[in-house]
């Protein structure tokens, strides 16, 4: 169906130039039609005629006046139809050659087979092709010529010529055994050559060289190569490791080599991908990796951490170059690299110990292919446990690093070119007097003199030495740049001393002849090259520093330019053309050839070749010069910064990330620089900050200075003729200066963590700046995290990198955080998250479970490390952290191979913390102690103790603690460096969480709490307990997590207190944890040596966890110390669950569990009467037990849901459920926190995480069952009475009623119809109520009667439903003997005379009779009671008694009982009924028995399990309910509907509910809202309370409006006892009749809209009686709203809940509010407003956005559904709305499932209302609905001028009105609608009509005239020709609409809720590959097999395209496969 209105746009130039073109008569009308082209209908103003224009008309008119009106709109139409064909011809002929193009893909190159023999060429897939030519463009001629194999496919990045197996190796002979591994000799197969000189034998060594260490090596079997002369990596000389982690295996033809994890049997290293390829200057190996998750190889500008597999090439080769991001070469040589295989964290590394230029090729095999020219390949492989113990093995293999001195770890400035001394003086006073921590300055090349190496400029930096001086005096350091290239500018008259001595010493770097120095130009001119691998040349560079060091005492060395870097190519005098110089092949480096921008690669040096060594110049260099310092620094470490670097570098020098930019690429890129340095060994590494090139900005620099605060080298480095960037240069009150003085402040609070770091880096070869993925590394979302990174294990640093951001989108991994700068815990774990860091803020988080030293900042480090020490302890989940602290003197050389060194160790567990010192040969001489400890993430302290070697010493510590942040500072101590001590607290625990020690009945007192192990202290506070808990009672172990849950055992302590709880603890606990779904999870805390009793209720979960890691809303985290279970929600860091708190105990009879909540919004738990929604946290505890007991505040009532919702402070809600049936209460406190506590069972928690309100009530009602689908007449008013005297009395008032037109369907009788309250009986004064059914039943009324569970066995007749039940062995019996356990409840003895002036217990003892109690759990039980239900329904002995009921009432099924357990002699076992804890419970002192059964009490499962009552009471209605339901069913034949007293999760899937015996009180009315709203929660829909009150007299004005609020309750009964008055609507006077008829009326009318929620609750698990909240989530006033409800997301109630009100204030929450009654936008929202309310009204809101169906009120849904049918359209604020209709026979049973319903939802956009039929097996010809009335609200238009409705096809001009000042449009479709046809039809395609103005619907009336004339000629032609073009048009659509054949149909297959499941394979078993492959539909299977497995996807059917053509007033648009459409227009 689809509405359409129009409003006038008068003031658009379109529509005036439209207009002006129009006029009315009937050719202008159609001119008019073919102008606007458009499919939807025009609606225009009342002044369309007098804006057009007259000549207009006329002139027309002559133009037009030879042809009739029927030619010109054929002509029309064929030029339409010509237009529409040119298209179509064009889309086929185009379609065409795509069907001809189809999966074909264009080759450069002609050649398509392979140039091999097909056995040669293997088929692989393309990602594993090893690329023939990886040194041009392939051709098939280079490939053939090659012996390689073609096969172009896709992109040329994959290789197009692949090796065949005739390339390789095989090997020749047996393996042969060496002391260390193996060796194979290996013989080149026969193939072409790639680049010449192939060596045809190669030799393959192999060494176990240690258990995680594997090397191999393949050489020249017959000539010596080069080999790469390492100063740390020597010969192997010893034996095969033991314990192997790996094995190799060798393939012998072709050869290849495996090494293989043992653990596990992955394969790491492969060679076989690809051949072996062994030429004396073309070497390659191919290697084949387990996973993609490659890091390492260098140098050069990596874009991310993690390396990008698809098909990348890295050149390595040492260049002077900027980094940028074109992947080229930079200046090291780093073959390494890191294979994460999988989250397990196993690891492995790969080395290749090779100098020479290379490539290293990636492919998403994934494989790694290392090409290089020259030497051999060495290969190590490295495996490790996790990432970080790879990288220790590799450095172990190359050297670890060296232990900087401690002053380096400070702040460095630096520039090139600060032109003079005083320039170099001003930049460091300025940062001196800005106080900014700074230890560092460096001098660039400007200060030498010429540039030349150990000199400095005499006249620029004058007084340079005594600057250095000053510089120390001040702390500070400085250190000075020297580059390799000599000055060979030397001379008698101006000697250059290096020069000259070093000629001498003929250390140069000679050209190819050996003998004369090679002569290049750098920096000073002509220059000379120390050949660094000269022995000769370390001692020639020694001298020199010596002798400058003399003259100016630099601190540190920076050696630059050592790639070596030469600024003309080669030489002055060039290159020859050897094939040094121009090998064969050359790597993709820069530039394209070796000795562009360095040196001859045939120069020769002491180790070898250019060609061989260019690498290691940068190595061997910082070898001299750590060499140099030994002797210009004796016993000192001093600092030498290196640009080019090799494999081991890091064990002599530090290194910068070279010549960057000033631009934010180079900020982002610096960390993934950073972190791979760390892989490589060279942990002293940082980027020159705020970049070297180009001028920074002021933010950018900012942003740089906090990032570089933490790299481990952190240097601020310019370029020469930019702008000043030292951070005092931009201002002294600038924010960059602040923001950088404060995070250097950090940084140098934090340097005792950080040298520890460096001290782990050089002892242990850990990282300093660590991925996060090192840590991490089970969480896949850390694998490529590189714009975040780690010091060491704990800090976490999260920089801004992007211009202009104040937010960042960071990844917290699975760890507790705290924000380092106010120690507050974040919630924050395992997640992306939006980190709010404003200009002056970067992320620092440090991790809990770490300790880290600080020492109070100063603003150089030789006065901070004067300063008292600290600790910052960050605890984990547990309560636990952990670290250490290395200390020396901080400069002297060797202090760790010397064991001149402190190591302290600190430990935190149990509120102590331990100092312990591994290591103590060092004394520190400024007598260091630890002045204060920060403890982040605990509870108050107090009773603060140290001992020092276990003894007490005497202090006096304050304790300063922050509650909000949970932040403790502890000063007043001092804990000397270097001494052990203990320090130890209490924890204070605040009122508010304090968890009860002693909630027992009675008992508690001091002595009996501390008997408990617990603490005694009064509070004045209400409700805080005397006696909590103090410590824990069980611990944890054997943690274990896995993709689908986590398990652990927990196990009692031994304690003296262990046994003093109530009843018997048990030991040792299982708990498992199973993540159901995305949404849903389940832990279990339960005995796994004895089976303890579970609550038999089934639940809908999968059978096998479905979801992902990466995909499910939580995280779980099993915590110990005291044993927790936390559930974070991962999207925002809310801890929902933390159990985490004391008290956790687990006895045979008391089992208790407390968890902290997420806020102080928490709904739900029941069945007990509260006077809000929202639970009151403050100490309120809550009873939960299935009792006989009339609502009443903290009183339990009839049914048990230990289930809450609780809202999170961002909005999102999640719900937890205990699926425990014992007796419990639960406590609330204002923590916030809960406790739970059952008397049995086990603790069974499903939570759900919607995360919106109404998502958890669906998620849980897919969990324990959705509701019932009840029928449409149980939506009806409702009316019953306790008390009725006979038939006559109900007769009489249903005759009243329907005299009055009260609108009424159901009539109840309560126990009053039966004999002597006996079931399945029928008293003698109700012998007519079996005919008064009947008569009502033919008028459209129904009928439900009320049943008691309890049996009467005292008969003197026969009583068949006893002696059946005993012969059927159906009642609950006692244990012991047998017998059956008696009570009394309502039936009487027989034949006794009731004296009702006898008080109640005198009534029960003489006149009840004992009463047996069927066992519903059992299958017998079942059968007897659907047989007395059927003879009760047709009675077979005497049918007149036959009593025809549509549903059933079941009461007391609590069970109640009116003696408490039993008749005398009563109940056996006193521990069962007075169990050792007593929740707190109505009638507590009397135990569990009171009003109920013993609880000794035997009932037995369906599967013949016995089970005492005492589990499973709160189940007796639950277990009732479902067999009662189905008996209905069954004995009716139809839908039906069960009412119950006693409910249980799950229950609302048979029966609905009423709230019980309430009172006719003011109060009842809002408690009657916050019931249903609960009940709402717990998926039980069909609930409401007893109207106008169950007891006492209901008063007149209460009655009114209570029958004004039950008018909007889905059951709407009006119910009251014996001996009250009467209230029934009839019953007061005509006024009263008036309220009710029209309120009900209302309900009538509304029912449409009320019987789609019940569908969608029964379908998606929706709520009816909707919370405000559910829809307003976002707005936090709604949250405590429980005077007002919704019905389903659109109707707002705001009913009168007090005395004598007149008004009302309600809460309008943001949305357009409509009042119900007039349709008027109350222009209120986001607001309280207070609206009239006289006693005859309740207010009613319709919420904007919405579509409601409506239908006409009648006496009964009987006569209402053949009413007709309207909508209500309440437009939002963009005129749009939506809404939904269901509807069905509503009384059939399993319509739904059955498919026999219809299903549409609507839409309105744009004036137009849609109708979408999602489905439709009901409404038809013979079954119409019928459609009458459209009210349309908000339509915000002055005037509205037509209105056109499609009907079955037929367009209708409908009546309406439009009230411009109301807003409301009228459509009154009544007389038109059905005048052409009486149903909306199930059109099975799309249409579209044009509606008409005035002046159209003239011209159709005409048109239709001049039709029925005679056809002249000219329109028979043309219409002939039209219908021949149409033919063709026809004919090539269908060509075009037949897809090619290599064209597929993907089904797009969302999330389609189960209800919108249409089945597409109906009557079939079909597979997932049938369904997937032949249907191609959509496949996943849920539990309940009535629901499609097998169902349509979403683009399925057909849809309207946007190609239109109109004719004739109706517009035809071409339909498309996707949706079905109702069509109707306004």
């Amino acid at each position: 169906m689809k509405v359409l209105t129009r409003i006038p746009t008068a003031n658009s130039r379109t529509e005036k130039n439209r207009n002006a073109f129009l006029t009315s008569e009937g050719t202008d009308a159609m001119a008019a039609a073919a102008f606007s082209g458009l499919c939807s209908a025009r609606i225009t103003s009342p002044s369309f005629r007098e804006r057009t224009q007259p000549w207009s008309d006329e002139m027309a008119r002559k133009k037009l006046k030879k042809f009739t009106t029927l030619e010109l709109m054929l002509s029309i139409l064929l030029l339409v139809v010509f237009i529409i064909t040119i298209p179509i011809f064009v889309l086929s002929a185009r379609d065409s050659l795509e069907s001809q193009d189809l999966g074909t893909t264009v080759s450069p190159d002609p050649g398509t087979s392979t140039t091999p023999g097909s056995a040669e060429c293997p088929v692989v897939n393309d990602s594993e092709r090893i690329n023939c030519i990886p040194d041009q463009s392939p051709t098939k001629a280079t490939c053939d010529q090659r012996g390689c194999c073609w096969s172009p496919q896709g992109t040329i990045s994959k290789p197009w010529c692949y090796y065949s197996k005739s390339h390789g190796y095989q090997v020749r002979g047996d393996l042969m055994n060496t002391n260390a591994g193996f060796t194979a000799q290996l013989e080149r197969l026969s193939s072409p050559s790639l680049f010449g000189n192939d060596v045809n034998n190669v030799l393959l060594t192999a060494e176990y060289q240690t258990s995680n260490r594997f090397h191999f090596k393949l050489t020249d079997q017959n000539q010596n190569r080069y080999e790469v002369p390492h100063e740390h990596v020597q010969p192997f000389t010893g034996n095969a490791a033991s314990s192997l982690t790996y094995k190799v295996e060798v393939s012998k033809q072709p050869f290849g080599i495996k090494v293989i994890r043992t653990s596990n049997n992955r394969v790491l290293f492969d060679s076989s991908v690809g051949p072996l390829l062994f030429a004396h200057q073309f070497l390659q190996l191919s290697i084949r990796l387990p996973s993609a998750n490659v890091y390492g190889l260098g140098e050069h500008v990596h874009q991310q951490y993690r390396h990008d597999m698809n098909w990348k090439t890295w050149p390595i080769f040492a260049r002077d170059t900027t980094p940028n991001g074109d992947g080229t070469n930079l200046y090291g040589a780093q073959t390494f690299f890191l294979c994460l295989e999988d989250a397990s964290g196993l690891s492995f590394g790969v080395f290749l110990l090779n100098s020479n230029a290379m490539e290293v090729f990636l492919q998403p095999t994934p494989a790694i292919t290392y090409r290089t020219i020259g030497g051999i390949l060495d290969f190590y492989v490295f495996l490790g446990n996790t990432p970080e113990q790879v990288v220790q093995e590799y450095l172990e293999l190359v050297g670890r690093p060296a232990l900087p001195s401690y002053w380096a770890l400070g702040f460095h400035l630096s520039r090139y070119d600060y032109g003079t001394l005083k320039n170099m003086k001003e930049v460091v006073e300025r940062n001196r007097a800005a106080q900014l921590p700074y230890d560092v300055q460096h001098a660039d090349i400007d200060y030498m003199d010429a540039r030349k190496d150990f000199t400095y400029d005499p006249v620029a930096f004058k007084g340079f030495p005594e600057f250095v001086k000053e510089l120390h005096n001040n702390g500070q350091k400085l250190v000075v740049i020297v580059d390799p290239a000599i000055s060979n500018n030397s001379s008698l008259s101006n000697p250059y001393g290096p020069y000259d001595r070093g000629s001498d010493m003929k250390i140069w770097v000679n050209s190819s002849d050996g003998v004369t120095p090679l002569i290049g130009e750098v920096w000073p001119g002509k220059t000379v090259f120390p050949d660094y691998t000269n022995p000769k040349c370390t001692a020639w560079w020694t001298n020199e520093f010596e002798l400058f060091h003399s003259q100016v005492e630099f601190d540190g060395i920076w050696i630059d330019m050592n790639e070596v870097a030469n600024f003309v190519d080669g030489s002055v005098s060039g290159c020859s053309t050897s094939n040094l110089n121009y090998p064969p092949f050359t790597p993709k480096i820069l530039d394209g050839y070796l000795f562009s921008k360095s040196i001859c690669m045939d120069a020769v040096q002491h180790w070898g070749q250019q060609y061989d060594v260019h690498n290691l110049y940068g190595y061997s260099m910082a070898i001299a010069t750590a060499e140099t310092v030994k002797t210009v620094f004796p016993n000192k470490r001093s600092l030498i910064l290196t640009r080019s670097t090799f494999a081991g570098s890091g064990k002599f020098a530090a290194h910068w990330l070279g010549d960057n930019a000033a631009s934010w690429n180079d900020l982002r890129w610096s960390i993934p620089g950073i972190l791979e340095f760390n892989l490589f060994g060279i942990p002293m590494v940082g980027a020159d900050i705020c970049g070297f090139l180009l001028d920074t900005s002021e933010e950018l620099c900012r942003r740089w200075m906090q990032l570089g605060a933490f790299y481990p080298f952190s240097r601020n480095h310019n370029g020469q003729g930019y702008k000043a960037q030292d951070p005092a240069s931009f201002g002294t009150d600038s924010l960059l200066l602040n923001s950088s003085r404060h995070y250097l402040t950090i940084r140098y609070t934090l340097l005792p963590y950080l040298y520890t770091l460096f001290y782990r880096a050089h002892s242990r070869g850990d990282t300093v700046a660590r991925p996060l993925l090192h840590e991490f590394y089970q969480d896949s979302n850390t694998w490529d995290v590189h714009q975040q990174f780690l010091w060491g294990p704990g800090l976490l640093i999260t920089p801004v990198l992007d211009e202009g951001a104040e937010k960042v989108t960071a990844y917290m991994p699975d760890a507790v955080w705290y924000d380092y700068e106010t120690g507050v815990q974040e919630r924050w774990r395992k997640q992306k998250v939006e980190m709010e860091l404003p200009g002056d803020k970067i992320g620092l988080h440090l991790r809990g479970g770490y300790i880290f030293p600080t020492q109070q900042p100063a603003t150089t480090t030789v006065a901070s490390r004067r300063n008292p020490l600290g600790l910052i302890i960050a605890l984990d989940e547990n309560k636990e952290a952990k670290g250490e602290l290395f200390w020396d003197d901080g400069e002297t050389k060797d202090t760790v191979a010397n064991n001149l060194y402190l190591l302290c160790e600190f430990s935190v567990t149990q509120n102590r913390l331990e100092v312990k010192i591994l290591q103590s040969t060092y004394t520190d001489p400024n007598n260091l102690a630890f002045k204060e400890i920060k403890i982040l993430g605990t509870q108050e302290l107090n009773n603060v103790a140290v001992k020092q070697n276990g003894v007490p010493i005497q202090v006096s510590p304050n304790v300063t603690y922050d509650s909000n942040l949970q932040v403790a500072l502890i000063t007043g101590i001092d804990l000397v460096l270097g001494g052990t001590y203990t320090v130890e607290w209490d924890v204070k625990i605040r009122d508010e969480e304090k968890i009860d020690c002693y909630p027992d009945q009675t008992g508690v007192s001091a002595e009996n709490c501390t008997a408990r192990g617990c603490a005694w202290e009064e509070s004045s506070s209400p409700g805080v307990p005397f006696c909590y808990f103090v410590s824990d009672l069980y611990s944890v172990s054997d943690v274990q997590y896995d993709s689908h849950g986590a398990s652990a055992v927990i196990s009692l302590k031994t304690s003296l207190y262990a046994y003093s709880f109530p009843s018997v603890p048990v030991n040792s606990l299982r708990l498992t944890v199973t993540y159901h779904k995305d949404y849903m999870l389940q832990f279990k805390i339960y005995d796994p040596n004895n089976n303890r009793y579970e609550v038999p209720v089934p639940l809908n979960i999968p059978n096998v966890p479905s979801g992902t890691p990466e995909s499910q809303l939580y995280a779980v985290l099993i915590k110990e110390n005291p044993f927790g279970i936390e559930i974070r929600r991962k999207s925002t860091g809310t801890v929902i669950w933390d159990s985490q708190l004391l008290g956790f105990t687990f006895n045979d009879m008391f089992i208790r569990i407390s968890t902290r909540l997420p806020s102080r919004y928490l709904y739900g738990f029941g069945e007990t009467e509260h006077t809000a929604f929202r639970r009151d946290l403050g100490w309120n505890t809550w009873g939960m037990f299935s009792r006989d007991q009339p609502p009443g505040y903290k009183k339990n009532s009839y049914g048990v849901h230990p289930y809450y919702m609780a809202m999170e402070e961002d909005g999102s809600a999640h719900g937890v459920l205990l699926l425990n049936s014992n007796a419990m209460d639960v406590t609330f406190q204002p923590l916030p926190a809960l406790t739970y506590r059952t008397t049995g069972g086990i603790l069974d928690f499903y939570v759900v995480l919607g995360p919106t309100p109404e998502l958890v009530t669906q998620q849980y009602t897919e969990l324990i069952g959705r509701p019932v689908m009840v029928p449409y007449w149980s939506l009806g008013f409702q009316l019953c009475r306790y008390g009725y005297q006979n038939d006559s009395e109900i007769a009489s008032l249903y005759d009243a009623m329907v005299a009055a037109q009260i609108p009424y369907d159901v009539q109840y009788s309560d126990i009053d119809y039966m004999e002597r309250q006996l079931d399945f009986t029928l008293d003698a004064e109700f012998e007519g109520f079996p005919a008064l059914i009947t008569r009502m039943q033919a008028d459209g009324m129904r009928v439900i009667i009320i049943l008691d569970p309890a049996i009467s066995g005292n008969e003197t007749k026969p009583y068949l439903p006893f002696t059946r039940g005993v012969e059927d062995d159906v009642f609950i019996k006692d244990p012991s003997d047998g017998s059956i356990v008696w009570g009394k409840v309502w039936p009487d003895f027989p034949d006794v005379v009731i004296n009702s002036s006898l008080d109640w217990d005198s009534q029960v003892e003489k006149y009840r009779a004992f009463v047996a109690f069927p066992d519903f759990f059992r299958n017998s039980t079942i059968a007897w009671w659907k047989r007395e239900l059927k003879e009760l329904y047709t009675n077979p002995r005497e049918p007149e008694k036959s009593l025809k009921f549509d549903g059933l009432w079941i009461d007391m099924n609590e069970p109640a009982s009116f003696v408490n357990g039993a008749v005398l002699p009563g109940c056996k076992n006193a521990t069962l009924n007075n169990p050792p804890y007593m929740p707190h419970l109505e009638s507590r002192d009397l135990g569990l028995s009171s009003k109920t059964l013993c609880m000794e009490s035997q009932q037995v499962l369906p599967d013949g399990s016995p089970v005492r009552h005492y589990d499973v009471h709160s189940l007796y209605g639950w277990a009732q309910t479902r067999p009662t339901y189905e008996a209905v069913q069954e004995v009716t034949g139809q839908r039906g509907i069960v009412i119950t007293r006693s409910t249980f999760p799950s229950s609302g899937r048979w029966g609905g509910h009423w709230l019980g015996d309430n009172t006719a009180a003011w109060d009842q009315l809002k408690k009657s809202i916050i019931g249903m709203m609960e009940f709402s929660l717990f998926g039980i829909s069909y609930t409401g309370a007893d109207i106008c009150g169950f007891f006492q007299d209901a008063e007149y004005e209460m009655c009114a409006r209570w029958m004004q609020l039950g008018a909007f309750y889905p059951f709407a009964r009006n119910h009251n006892t014996i001996g009250t008055r009467r209230q029934d609507p009839v019953s007061w006077n005509s006024t009263f009749v008036t309220i009710s008829k029209s309120v009900l009326e209302t309900r009538y009318a509304l029912l449409p809209y009320f019987y789609t929620l019940m569908h969608k609750a029964s379908t998606e698990g929706s709520t009816v009686v909707r919370p405000l909240l559910h829809e307003f989530v976002s707005d936090r006033v709604t949250w405590t709203i429980d005077s007002q409800f919704l019905l389903g997301p659109a109707f707002l109630v705001s009913p009168v809940l007090e005395a004598n009100a007149r008004d009302v204030t309600a809460y309008f929450p943001k949305a357009r509010w409509y009042d119900y009654y007039t349709g008027v936008d109350i222009q209120s929202t986001g607001e309280w407003k207070s609206l009239p309310a006289p006693l005859d009204h309740i207010n009613l809101h319709v919420r904007g956005g919405y579509v409601l169906p409506w239908q006409e009120p009648a006496q009964n849904t009987h006569l209402s559904r053949q009413k007709f049918f309207g909508f209500k359209v309440a437009l939002d604020d963009e005129g749009t709305a939506e809404g939904w209709l269901f509807w069905d026979d509503g009384q059939s049973i399993d319509t739904y499932e059955k498919g026999q319903y219809y299903l549409a939802h609507f839409s309105v956009s744009q004036n137009t209302m849609q109708s979408h039929i999602i489905f439709n097996k009901y409404i038809s010809d013979t079954n119409p609905l019928r459609l009458g009335y459209f009210e349309v609200w908000g339509v915000g238009s002055d005037s509205i001028s037509s209105v056109s409705i499609s009907v079955s096809g037929v367009v209708i001009t409908p009546t309406f009105s439009y009230n411009s000042t109301t807003q409301v449009l009228n459509i009154d479709g009544y007389k038109s609608i059905l005048a052409e046809a009486d149903y909306i039809s199930p059109i099975t395609f799309a249409q579209c009509s044009s509606g008409t103005t005035e002046g159209q619907t003239q011209h159709i009336q005409r048109y239709g005239y001049e039709m029925a004339r005679k056809l002249s000629a000219l329109e028979i032609l043309l219409i002939i020709f039209i219908i021949i073009v149409l033919a063709v048009d026809i004919l090539l659509l269908m060509l075009l609409l037949e897809k090619p054949s290599g064209a597929s149909f993907v089904p797009e297959c969302p999330e389609i809720p189960e209800s919108e499941r249409i089945d597409c394979a109906p009557g079939q078993e079909v597979t997932e590959d049938v369904c997937r492959q032949k249907y191609k539909c959509c496949w996943k299977p849920v539990p309940d097999t009535a629901i499609p497995w097998c169902f349509f996807p979403r683009n399925w059917g057909y849809e309207i395209s946007n190609r239109i053509e109109q004719y004739n007033h109706r517009v035809y648009c071409p339909v498309e496969k996707v949706a079905i459409t109702i069509s109707v227009w306004i």
